[in-house]
């Protein structure tokens, strides 16, 4: 079956079959409990991506009603449809009160913002303790048409980077990759040789999965030098597929692919089945989110207790070390005027999310419960390893609901973490050292943000394509034709024109 056909039929398939499962709410609370308590409180309605196999434990979802005076009705949605869910929702218009968007999807939802469909909620924000205290860059980062609509979630401008099997290095005597040719040295050898030492011919290099973007493909576009996204140049905005950088990748991931270093099939691999190919040692390297590796390695454990996992950030290119980042959000909560239909209504939701950010609030969603997943030295929070995989199971995914965590300082700090989780975060400021900027975060495009899904969906095919050996380089320039014609030109024109003038 042709590529595209297996993208779209499996799009279909999200879209319409999971949003039909997911479609009740993961509250864990029944109708008459959520009617006893609305009585007398808020309600507060949400979605919200799910990281984990399930939601919070509800004892805590209680703690935090009762901590916010709300009735909460929270509807997790697992990551990996989670995209096609929101838009299904917003199709029908059954959005919740608050909805959680990501980066990469929130470019796509400006015009439905322009329409009038969410609530602007910049002019309320001096209003709340917390809120007002919102970083200001971080805000204009996420303006449409300089006006604010959403509450951020808080990440670092990034945290790419190389999560790998160090006990496979020692066993093969390999060192770990310092530059995009030791890499592909590194994930040779992992797949012709034996590093798990089973004697079998059952490991392979790099698993990846269906995203071009969180995946392994656009992090080693860094790596070769790939501008993020776009690159002003010669007076013109350039999108980053017209650079012979993003084709040095191409080719270098056509390369993995034709020698079977990386899973076969990452065309249409969720995220679930690429991490279970790491942990479960069928493959020996995960690139990524570094802060990833310590649930990785957690999970590795489970297979073989002998598992043991290391980070590298810096892989030297042809230009030396460069990174790709996104802006310092990672996705923001909007708010629907057909969820929400009144300005006090809108307020409520709005203090929940400040009451949240509160010192009792903000320390029981980041950590859990004193005792039972944390214990106190002093004024520090020790998590003891034994406790990690109930922190995990328990509150970790209440973390999706946590707005500018990262500089909110009624949280408490940690004595000591997860020496992995340490270095990765360590790692991720260092990489603030060479990371690349997309020119066009702050530039206004509304032919983008009309047409920008299905020209990705283009120039993705291609990649994809091209890869797989299904397209070569002239088909490839034609696609970009396609791309240009189809609103791509315009889309130049109107970044161009806002970036140098």
């Amino acid at each position: 079956m042709f590529l595209k056909d297996v993208i779209s039929r499996k799009k279909r398939i999200c879209g319409i079959v999971m949003a039909a499962i997911f479609l009740s709410s993961c509250s864990n609370q029944t109708g008459s409990e959520v009617f006893e308590k609305s009585q007398s409180r808020p309600v507060i309605t949400i979605m919200a991506p799910l990281h984990f196999p399930q939601g919070p434990d509800s004892s805590l979802v209680q703690q935090l009603e009762e901590m916010t005076g709300t009735t909460l009705m929270i509807d997790w949605v697992p990551d990996e449809i989670y995209t096609d869910k929101m838009n299904a929702a917003l199709t029908m218009n059954s959005l919740k009160k608050a909805t959680f968007v990501k980066y990469t999807d929130y470019i796509f939802l400006k015009s439905a913002i322009r329409s009038g469909m969410f609530w602007e909620v910049g002019p309320y924000l001096d209003e709340y303790p917390n809120l007002r205290r919102l970083n200001d860059n971080i805000l204009s980062q996420t303006a449409v048409d300089g006006k604010i609509y959403g509450l951020y979630t808080e990440r670092p401008s990034s945290r790419q980077g190389v999560i790998l099997r160090e006990d496979w290095l020692e066993n093969l005597q390999l060192e770990a990759p310092k530059t995009v040719d030791q890499l592909y040295n590194v994930l040779k050898q992992f797949t012709v040789k034996d590093p798990d030492q089973n004697g079998k011919d059952d490991t392979f290099g790099l698993t990846d999965r269906n995203d071009l973007v969180f995946g392994a493909f656009k992090t080693l576009s860094s790596y070769f030098g790939t501008p993020n996204n776009w690159i002003a140049q010669d007076h013109q905005i350039i999108p980053e597929f017209e650079t012979t950088q993003y084709r040095d990748t191409m080719n270098f991931m056509k390369k993995l692919y034709d020698e079977k270093l990386i899973n076969q099939d990452f065309v249409v691999t969720s995220k679930d089945i690429q991490r279970n190919m790491l942990i479960s040692g069928k493959a020996g390297v995960y690139i990524g989110s570094m802060t990833d590796v310590q649930r990785l390695s957690n999970e590795a454990k489970q297979f073989n207790p002998e598992a043991r996992f290391t980070v590298v950030n810096r892989i030297e290119g042809p230009e030396g070390y460069k990174v790709w980042s996104i802006p310092n959000f990672n996705g923001l909560f909007l708010f629907s005027k057909s969820a929400i239909k009144t300005e006090n209504e809108l307020k409520q939701v709005l203090n929940f999310f400040d009451r949240t950010m509160e010192a009792d609030a903000a320390n029981l969603m980041k950590y859990g419960i004193e005792g039972r997943h944390y214990t106190l030295a002093g004024k520090e929070v020790q998590l003891p390893v034994k406790n990690e995989q109930l922190r995990i199971d328990e509150v970790s995914p209440l973390y999706s609901l946590m707005i500018a965590d990262l500089s909110n300082p009624n949280l408490m700090q940690v004595a000591q973490e997860d020496p992995l989780l340490a270095l990765a975060e360590k790692l991720s400021v260092d990489n603030e050292k060479f990371i690349v900027k997309d020119p066009t975060v702050n530039l206004e495009s509304v032919a983008f943000d009309e047409h920008s899904e299905d020209l990705n969906q283009i120039i993705s095919d291609a990649t994809y394509q091209y890869i797989l050996g299904q397209m070569d380089e002239a088909g490839f320039n034609q696609e970009i034709e396609k791309w240009r014609r189809s609103g791509g030109e315009q889309i130049i024109e109107e970044y161009t024109k806002s970036y140098f003038e």
